[in-house]
């Protein structure tokens, strides 16, 4: 971006550099030495250095003080120039105007008037006609908004990388917004597993262990009462043995939430975390479902979020959960940008595989005004409601 401004701004500080020399060259060759040649070159001189003092690319930004010096010393010599008869056809302040129009701001708007007026000045002090000077002041006018538009370019160019840089930061925040959530699922997970293991088999294995302690020392003393210890461990092991399998066949399965309260958690995490304006509303009564309709919905959930803020620059998404005695129906819609040419990514094609696995159908498509909608529905024969549960 740095870059983009470097070159407009010394390729219209060249441009003015070219006029003044230029400018010099032709008094130069056009007139014989006297005192009025010296003054005209140290007139022009003093145009081209004096106002760079105030402004020069990259080194001086005092605007308001380089144009109103460019006007007062380059102006004048302008309005001197364009009184003299023999002058007419080949004095002009366009490039002058170009830079003023260049480096305008709010506080020297004043310029666009003068550049206008000073033609006309000259018809005060010589012959000037009223169609020179009207053509010469179109001129200036002109080239004054050539150099605004200019300015305009480099400033739409600069709030589009700086637009670009903001959504780069916030694709960054989603990808470790998605990477935290996965992280603390985890480690969920690993807590709640550490917590069973500890509770259900620690227990049993030290009492494992203090009955084969006691029927070791039996054994010598009596083996009968050493052999009845050890069928009743044998029954304890089997027991055990049984609670260990239970746990391992719980371990891929979410604990008994409730698909609602896993969605509002999900949705106050990441209204937390991106201020994005979710409303969930839900209709029919509430289900316990098998972990693997459940995760697949939370999945899709989530990735409709994630696209809804990354691709679609959404700032509201509405969430609604429909139960029925024999489907779930969800639907997400979002204030973005409304979609182009349809085309399944890798996002998409996992949303519309995780739904169809489980026999439901997926759909996406453009609202009506603007924004987006994800539809699915999931048939669910196999889960029971919340009350029957």
């Amino acid at each position: 971006m740095k870059r983009v401004f470097y070159i407009m701004d010394w390729g219209i500080f060249g441009l003015r550099s070219y006029n003044y020399i230029l400018l010099l060259f032709h008094i130069l060759m056009e007139n014989e030495y006297s005192p009025r040649l010296l003054v005209n070159i140290v007139w022009i001189l003093a145009a081209f250095f004096i106002p760079i003092l105030f402004w020069l690319p990259q080194l001086r930004t005092n605007k308001e003080w380089f144009i109103l010096l460019e006007l007062l010393l380059g102006g004048s010599y302008y309005i001197k120039s364009f009184i003299h008869a023999d002058h007419l056809g080949s004095v002009d302040y366009l490039i002058p105007s170009l830079t003023i129009g260049y480096l305008l701001t709010r506080r020297t708007a004043w310029s666009i008037p003068i550049l206008l007026l000073l033609p006309f000045t000259s018809m005060l002090f010589g012959k000037v006609t009223w169609d020179l000077a009207l053509g010469s002041s179109s001129d200036n006018l002109l080239f004054s908004f050539i150099g605004l538009w200019v300015n305009f370019i480099a400033i739409a160019y600069h709030d589009k990388n700086k637009l670009a840089k903001e959504i780069d930061e916030q694709n960054k925040l989603l990808t470790q917004y998605a990477a935290e959530i996965e992280r603390m699922t985890l480690l969920e997970e690993r807590s709640r597993m550490s917590k069973e293991m500890h509770d259900t088999l620690g227990h049993s294995f030290i009492s494992l262990i203090m009955s084969l302690d006691a029927a070791i020392a039996l054994l010598d003393k009596n083996p009968d009462l050493a052999k009845e210890k050890l069928i009743r461990i044998r029954g304890l092991t089997e027991q055990n043995l049984e609670e260990m399998r239970d746990i391992v066949h719980k371990m891929g399965e979410e604990e008994n939430i409730s698909l609602v309260d896993h969605v509002e958690r999900l949705v106050n995490n990441f209204r937390e975390y991106t201020r994005t304006v979710i409303r969930l509303t839900q209709n029919g009564t509430d289900w316990v479902l098998r972990s693997d309709v459940q995760q697949s919905i939370i999945r899709v959930i989530q990735e409709s979020f994630t696209n809804a803020i990354k691709h679609g620059k959404a700032t509201e998404i509405e969430l609604n959960l429909h139960f029925s005695p024999s489907a779930l129906r969800v639907t997400i819609q979002n204030n973005g940008k409304p979609l182009g040419k349809m085309e399944y990514g890798f996002g998409l094609t996992t949303m519309k595989n995780r739904i169809e696995m489980l026999g439901g159908t997926f759909s996406i498509s453009t609202l009506a005004v603007t924004g987006v909608e994800v539809r699915c529905e999931i048939p669910l024969k196999g889960d029971k409601p919340d009350a029957e549960n």
